[in-house]
This record gives structure tokens, C-alpha cells and sequence, in this order.
């Protein structure tokens, strides 16, 4: 186990360890790296109807017993879930504000959210950032926040179409990973990453998992030179880019991603498929 802790840590560092890393088996480089987590973000979709339907197929599953699973609903139907949701599911916010309470109309609290028993947040989602304007530094605000009341936080990074264009992917997402950090003060204990490639979602282009996998490292190895070896080695960093029932075993395949984030599959059948992805050892 130790000498696989030194091929994880210097992993992004030297290519002849990523060599070694990726020669060895499978389930040893997954018995390391722990559970896989999938989440199922519903956006703006879904009615009380569909909780009952989705929720039935997620209870018949099967569901591997080695991966996280969340799933995010509307902020209206979250407490009536908490009757339809299988024990080994857990339901998740789709935002909340840096704020207990007070005069923000439209807003939810962290500790509303733990009253009625969710347990995770997705915060600076692409639809947050692009179509809302979040800056870095409020998703940065609000991650502290959620953090404080116990709730498990997928901050999301990601850049859009002209910064991909620009070939700007790397200076956007380490600059909205740096506020998070900043604001962790070291501490990313119940805080995941979420990668999403806004200019695929937004135009159906295809990213490779090699690309996928070569971004995920990136960030790991941003983490470990500006936080500290130990949080970079921790940290799971989630796909969020037009994950499918087709292409989930080729992206969970790579080593530095440990999960997914998936929005439209998450409302359908496939979704159980997904969850799967990961094999079981």
C-alpha cells in the first residue's frame, strides 16, 4: 500500500510513475482510490410524479455497493423525496446561499437544507456561473459556508466555449479552483470537484476520456503544488460533461476520475447503468 501512496502522490509528476501506475491492476488502483461517487443532478426538471418513478428505479437498481450515489432535485420537491429515497442514495441541493438566514428572497440556507435531512449541495454550477453570473469569489463564499453546516460540497469548475476557444481551459480552471482553496484555508474535508466543460454541454461536442483524464490531473497536481501533497492525493474530482450510459465505463476507467456529475441521463433508465460504471471488486 505505500508504494502505491508514492505512485499516486508523484503521479502527475513524472511520466515514467504514471507508467507504473497504469500497468498495475485495476482493483488495486480502485481499492486505493476508495469509492466511486455519481450523482444525478435533475436541474430544473421533474415533478412530484417523476420523484415516485425515479426513485423506484433507483431503488430496484442493482446499485454497486462501492460507489457514493447523491441525487439532485428541485429545491421544492427535496423534502417529499425523503419519503421515495432509497436508504443507499443520498439527495443533494442543487445551490444554497453563504448565508444561515436573513432578507435574501429566493435563497436557501445550509441549515434549512440539513433540517430536512440532504446531505450534499452542488455549488457554482456551469448554469450558476454562466446564465446567473456567480463570480469565483461567491461560489468560493458559499463552498465555506455549506462546509460549516456539515453538508458534502461538489464545487464545479469548468470554462465555456471562447475560453476553451483561447485555449484558456487551464488559467480558468486553476483560477476558480484557487478561490475555493483560498477560502478552505487547507481544509477540503466533504468537498469534492466537479470538472464540467461548459463549451461541450452547451454544443454537444465530445470530449475524449484521454482529454477528460488529462484535465483531472492537471487540477490534481495544481492542488498538491498550491494546498499540499496530502489534500491532492484526497481530493476526488467528478466528470461533468455529457456523461452517458454509452461512453461512463471508458471515462471511469481513467485513474484520476472518480466519478460523475450527470445531469440529462440522470432522468432516465440509463442512469442505473452509470452508477455501475465502476467495476466491483
Amino acid at each position: 500500500m505505500k508504494i502505491l501512496i508514492v505512485l499516486f502522490r508523484y503521479y502527475n509528476y513524472f511520466p515514467r510513475l504514471r507508467t507504473i501506475w497504469n500497468a498495475l491492476p485495476s482493483n488495486f488502483i480502485y481499492q486505493y482510490k476508495q469509492k466511486f461517487i455519481v450523482g444525478g443532478n435533475w436541474k430544473m426538471n421533474g415533478s412530484k410524479k417523476t420523484v415516485r418513478r425515479l426513485f423506484k428505479i433507483l431503488e430496484k437498481g442493482p446499485i454497486n455497493n462501492n460507489t457514493h450515489v447523491f441525487v439532485s432535485v428541485p429545491t421544492i420537491y427535496l423534502a417529499y423525496s425523503k419519503s421515495f429515497c432509497p436508504k443507499n442514495v443520498q439527495l443533494a441541493a442543487q445551490n444554497c446561499y453563504k448565508a444561515k438566514k436573513g432578507a435574501f428572497t429566493g435563497e436557501t440556507s445550509p441549515a434549512m437544507l440539513k433540517e430536512i435531512g440532504v446531505e450534499w449541495v452542488i455549488l457554482g454550477h456551469s448554469d450558476r456561473r454562466q446564465i446567473f453570473k456567480e463570480s469565483n469569489e461567491l461560489v468560493a463564499e458559499k463552498v465555506f459556508f455549506a462546509k460549516k453546516f456539515n453538508l458534502k460540497v461538489v464545487a464545479c469548475v469548468g470554462e465555456n466555449q471562447s475560453e476553451q476557444a483561447a485555449k484558456k481551459t487551464y488559467d480558468v480552471i486553476f483560477k476558480q479552483t484557487k478561490a475555493i482553496s483560498e477560502k478552505l484555508c487547507g481544509d477540503w474535508t466533504n468537498v469534492v470537484l466537479a470538472y464540467e466543460p461548459v463549451w461541450a454541454i452547451r454544443t454537444g461536442k465530445t470530449v475524449t476520456p484521454e482529454q477528460v483524464e488529462e484535465i483531472h490531473c492537471a487540477l490534481k497536481e495544481w492542488i498538491c503544488l498550491n494546498v499540499c501533497p496530502e489534500v491532492g492525493d484526497c481530493v476526488k474530482i467528478l466528470y461533468g460533461g455529457l456523461v452517458t450510459g454509452k461512453n461512463c465505463k471508458k471515462l471511469a476507467r481513467q485513474p484520476n476520475v472518480d466519478g460523475f456529475l450527470v445531469g440529462e441521463a440522470s432522468l432516465k433508465k440509463e442512469f442505473i447503468k452509470i452508477i455501475n460504471a465502476k467495476p466491483q471488486f
